[in-house]
């Protein structure tokens, strides 16, 4: 399966979209990018010191994203970004109106579980409640699927190449 959609890998902190986007990408033959990657200094330093990010931190980077995804338009690509409330996932669409949204999502106690497992991660898992407060799901006019991280980084990419393949937009090839 190959898309020319941009799929944004979404979800709280320690769903595994920087484990899973590059595995989807592989399976979609796109590009992956990483959301953390567009970050500024100053929001992973906010971060690493456990203060979550409020929107003026996060408006840089979700255009730095939406840029990358509207250079991918037309080509297809994964990128991670948490997109965690609806009108985040509305600046990146004004940037990219074909995205669709992959939302990972989990148990609190689950993603609490594999945070605390991770090395070298800036995010801290006090950061946790504040991610799932933020959460506001897909909503049905969204482009998008939401698929459940329990099992392996494997067993995740195939439900999401899967249920990806289910959105009309999405024809298998």
């Amino acid at each position: 399966m190959s898309t020319p959609h941009v799929v944004v890998v979404m979800g709280v902190a320690g769903t595994g979209k920087t484990t899973v986007g590059p595995l989807l990408a592989a399976a979609l033959g796109v590009p992956y990018a990483e959301g953390d990657d567009f970050h500024p200094p100053a929001n992973i330093a906010k971060m690493s010191a456990g203060t979550p990010l409020d929107d003026d931190d996060r408006r840089p980077w979700l255009d730095a994203i939406g840029s990358w995804a509207h250079g991918r338009a037309g080509r297809g690509g994964v990128v991670s970004s948490s997109a965690l409330k609806r009108e985040y996932r509305d600046r990146l669409r004004a940037s990219a109106p074909d995205a669709v949204f992959l939302h990972l999502t989990g148990s609190r106690e689950l993603i609490e579980q594999r945070m605390t497992e991770r090395k070298g991660h800036f995010m801290p898992t006090a950061l946790l409640d504040s991610q799932f407060a933020t959460l506001q799901p897909l909503e049905e006019d969204e482009a998008g699927v939401a698929v459940d991280v329990s099992g392996t980084p494997e067993e995740i990419t195939r439900r999401a190449v899967a249920a990806l393949r289910g959105l009309e937009e999405l024809p298998e090839d």
